[in-house]
């Protein structure tokens, strides 16, 4: 396998993400004493940074492997909205799939980092499901991109508000009718309405919740399996790819499965993995990878990521030298 000429395909390829985006802020700062009005840290502020999160950091890891990203999402027209776009411009993102709508919030996550250590969140966010005048604003939007020529279609779903049972359906037809790829990265609340798609990526923790089951991976595979048939009657999807933290990833695809260890790595920061794997499995898929080998490489992929602080895309070099040590 020429892995040069694998991930030079991937700069061929014309990548739709539909999902919740925001701002993942971080202040950063030395601390060196107690307040004396509360016990707690005193942050002597050094740097603050805005990054691109939610489903843009998908966008982010599509860009970074050369793939032409095309982000549809909704925004509010405040000033987070603005700095979003500003953020969008800034690497060179396209705002054309960008609803900006009054009526929302642009969600803004602030992390303060005190010497290296995570010490609370802020989060600034509306997170009720969009109206119908938004839903079809959005879907406007999607049925133009679709008509301009897409390889895949990737749903992230941060519970945000964008990705309602209406939105998903008639995206997911929209798609099969093209006989455009469609991947989807779930979380628990529109679980069972990605009915038909190419793939679907929950992790283990996702999946015990979304068939409200619960097992011990580690005593063994069989309840694991049983409960990946379940999700499969209800989505007939047809692969399904599961991570598993330290235990590597699943994907089945029919009736082949395969279990792919994880790697051994120096885990700083999980934030954003799940993002970089959705967004490389979806690109091995629009080139015609085997689903282990599409498994393989995402699975080094999300590892990689986690040796960063912060949420950070993938690096393709790194990537690039670590696919060939594997195949």
């Amino acid at each position: 396998m020429n892995v040069d000429s694998i991930f030079e395909q991937f700069t061929q390829k014309r990548i739709l993400v539909l999902g919740d985006v925001m701002i993942d802020a971080y202040l950063r700062g030395n601390v060196s004493r107690i307040s004396p009005e509360a016990p707690v840290p005193i942050i002597e502020l050094k740097k603050k940074e805005d990054r691109l999160g939610g489903a843009a950091n998908v966008a982010l890891n599509l860009l970074a492997l050369g793939a032409k990203p095309i982000l549809c999402a909704i925004i509010g027209n405040d000033d987070g909205g603005k700095s979003f776009l500003n953020l969008l411009e800034n690497r060179n993102l396209s705002s054309a799939g960008i609803v900006q709508d009054e009526l929302r919030k642009t969600t803004i996550k602030t992390r303060v980092i005190g010497d290296s250590q995570h010490l609370l969140r802020i989060d600034e966010e509306e997170v009720g499901a969009i109206s119908e005048g938004q839903e079809n604003a959005i879907i406007s939007k999607v049925e133009s991109l679709i008509g301009s020529g897409l390889d895949a279609i990737i749903l992230e779903d941060y519970n945000k508000g964008l990705l309602t049972p209406r939105v998903i359906k008639t995206v997911i037809e929209m798609a099969n009718n093209s006989g455009v790829i469609i991947t989807v990265d779930p979380k628990r609340d529109n679980f069972f309405e990605y009915k038909g798609v190419t793939l679907f990526k929950p992790n283990l923790k996702e999946l015990k919740e979304g068939l409200n089951v619960e097992f011990d991976f580690e005593k063994g595979k069989e309840k694991f399996e049983e409960a990946i048939d379940l999700l499969e009657a209800k989505l007939n999807n047809k692969m399904t790819f599961v991570t598993l933290s330290e235990h590597g990833v699943f994907i089945k695809c029919s009736d082949e499965k395969s279990y792919i260890p994880a790697h051994v790595r120096k885990i700083a920061d999980v934030s954003g993995a799940g993002d970089t794997v959705i967004s490389i499995a979806t690109l091995c898929l629009t080139i015609g990878m085997s689903p282990e080998m599409v498994a393989a490489i995402a699975n080094l992929s999300g590892g990689l990521v986690c040796e960063y602080s912060g949420v950070v895309p993938i690096d393709k070099e790194l990537l690039l030298r670590e696919v060939k040590k594997i195949v």
